[in-house]
């Protein structure tokens, strides 16, 4: 999830014109801006109406790593940090949330110290304390949060907690005083990204009773504006307001505007479009469909709100499975894939642009190159199909069966159909596997279902390099057996962590010469190992109802759903 962002990063305008035969419009003024508008509770009320096709999986917001939850978090949860709830450039800062101010940072960049607010109560009625606070870091471990052993494993006693989760104390790396309200985190090195990762959901800090595994489907209490009520993957996710919230810091948790926010399952994208049209749904989830889009761009042209995103879509390839524990097979797929191609299938050139390396454009540590293509150059050339069905001959794996996992929404099969026509042109005996979307995510994750390659999307945490190619590429990030393992294509190479580590550490006191390091580990990454396909780096497109008013897009966390208005 997905997923996401540091103040290092080079910041261009949200609300981009996007011109071209769509002539889709920009998104809206209130998004453009660095501010809300102030509470205005005449629009206060109402039932928002979200649709997508499949729920997201577990509600556990430690647990949960999909944008699609992850967007709805933004109004339940809260972490000592969050990241500013504002439009345009300023939602990448980190500011106060249950913390009354950022912290005290001490002892060389290594304890950050931290007063809880007081008063503060969860959506049960029970007041937040600073043992809520230890429990919910130990929870981290215990529930096997899929960054773990990446980010909060940077906490003392947090590699221990890592071996054995069941009986993880941190000791010593969070210490809380209930005089005083203190809570002390202390990190075995200085870590430049720990507010970051403080900020997003996994971060959320929640009851001490809550249950030390996935909670599923069972809503977590929290203490946002809003509470998740009940659930149901099959059929519908509900938020009502929170009785016990009141606003502490705008900034960090507004007010919201709907009495309650439904998301509905199980409508195809298709009826998704046409619901909203009609006024019988308030905003669309899922890719909207390529047809649709002139259409949509004319009639409905004021509902559209289109915003760049520093993501990628790509096909990660098994570095430990046939044919693709074979570098020539990984070269030969990168070769013979025309991003152009599966661009058209996303909806076009106005919508996306292809990408041939890891790190997206705009992005800390981004380089121009790219390597597989016709012909040389920074700038995507095409296919070269003669050098893929060389490459696929020469690597002794022709004529082996593949199997593609996509999830089934009409956008992303359509995309898994074109790569198995390309891998059967050059060579292979590709078949391809859609899954629903609440599952497909964890499946390709889980080493036990022998996944040789699969269509997947990365949609920054935060804004750091680290969070492309550690998180993804790194062997902390490979966990065999576990559905969270988010490395995967599976590689694991000890000498190029060890590169990555040492980016990290310069990115605290030479950011521009981490960034140059992070850059080369690219060009390694694609140029001696290529375990993915990088595909194209997409635009958001909101298509949101006549009635909706109050758009707001977070750099960070997307569309603010509970400050839209309807009525």
């Amino acid at each position: 999830m997905n997923r996401f962002y540091s103040m290092k990063w080079v910041r261009v305008l949200l609300a981009t014109l996007v011109t071209g035969s769509l002539g889709l419009v920009a998104a809206s003024s209130a998004s453009a801006s660095n501010t809300s508008l102030p509470y205005q509770s005449a629009h206060a009320g109402g039932t928002l109406k979200l649709m997508a096709s499949t729920a997201g999986g577990t509600l556990d917001p430690q647990v949960n790593y999909t944008l699609q939850y992850w967007q709805l978090y933004q109004a339940t949860y809260d972490g000592l940090v969050s990241f500013h709830k504002v439009a345009g450039a300023a939602s990448f800062e980190v500011v106060p949330d249950l913390a009354t101010a950022l912290p005290k940072v001490t002892n060389g960049g290594k304890t950050y110290t931290f007063t809880l607010r007081k008063g503060i109560k969860f959506s049960n009625g029970k007041t937040v304390t600073v043992n809520d606070v230890l429990a919910s870091f130990q929870r981290i471990f215990k529930v096997s949060n899929p960054n773990a052993g990446t980010w909060y494993s940077s906490i003392v006693g947090g590699a221990a907690c890592v071996t054995t989760p069941a009986t993880c104390k941190l000791t010593g790396g969070v210490v809380v005083n209930a005089a005083t309200n203190k809570v002390t985190i202390n990190l075995v090195a200085p870590d430049a990204e720990f507010l970051d990762q403080l900020a997003v959901p996994f971060g959320s800090i929640l009851p001490a009773s809550a249950p030390v595994k996935d909670a599923g489907t069972t809503p977590i209490p929290g203490t946002g504006a809003y509470e998740f009520s009940k659930y149901d993957p099959n059929h519908q996710l509900t938020m009502v307001r929170n009785p016990h919230f009141k606003v502490w810091s705008a900034a960090a948790q507004p007010q919201g505007y709907p009495n309650e926010i439904d998301m509905v399952f199980g409508s195809t994208v298709e009826s998704e479009v046409t619901a909203v049209e009609n006024g019988q749904g308030d905003w669309v989830f899922d890719p909207l469909p390529s047809d649709r889009l002139q259409q949509l761009s004319t009639k409905y042209a004021n509902q559209l709100h289109v915003n760049s995103l520093t993501a990628i879509w790509y096909l990660p390839m098994n570095t430990n499975l046939a044919p693709f524990n074979n570098f020539m097979a990984r070269e030969a797929v990168n070769y013979a894939i025309n991003k152009t191609a599966a661009i058209a299938l996303f909806g076009g050139s106005q919508l996306a642009q292809p990408a041939c390396t890891i790190l997206p454009p705009g992005f800390p540590g981004h380089v121009d190159f790219c390597y597989y293509q016709k012909g040389t150059g920074t700038t995507y050339g095409g296919p070269d199909i003669a050098k893929a069905k060389a490459l696929v001959k020469k690597s002794g794996t022709f004529g082996q069966s593949v199997g593609i996992v996509v999830t089934n929404d009409s956008v992303n099969e359509a995309v898994g159909q074109y790569v198995q026509s390309v891998l059967n042109s050059i060579g292979y005996k590709a078949t391809i596997k859609p899954l629903s979307a609440n599952i497909q995510f964890n499946y390709i994750q889980n080493t036990k279902n022998k996944v040789q390659i699969s269509l997947s999307q990365w949609y920054q945490d935060y804004p750091a390099a680290s969070d492309f190619l550690k998180v993804l590429l790194s062997c902390q990030g490979f966990h065999p057996g576990s559905d969270n393992s988010i490395n995967i294509a599976g590689y694991c190479n000890k000498a190029i962590d060890a590169k990555m580590n040492k980016a990290e550490a310069l990115g605290l006191t030479n950011p521009t010469a981490a960034n140059a390091l992070w850059g080369q580990i690219d060009k390694q990454l694609m140029g001696t190992a290529a375990p993915w396909v990088p595909l194209f780096t997409p635009k958001q497109i909101d298509f949101v109802g006549k009635r909706v008013g109050n758009y707001q897009f977070s750099r960070q966390f997307y569309m603010y759903v509970d400050q839209l208005w309807v009525k």
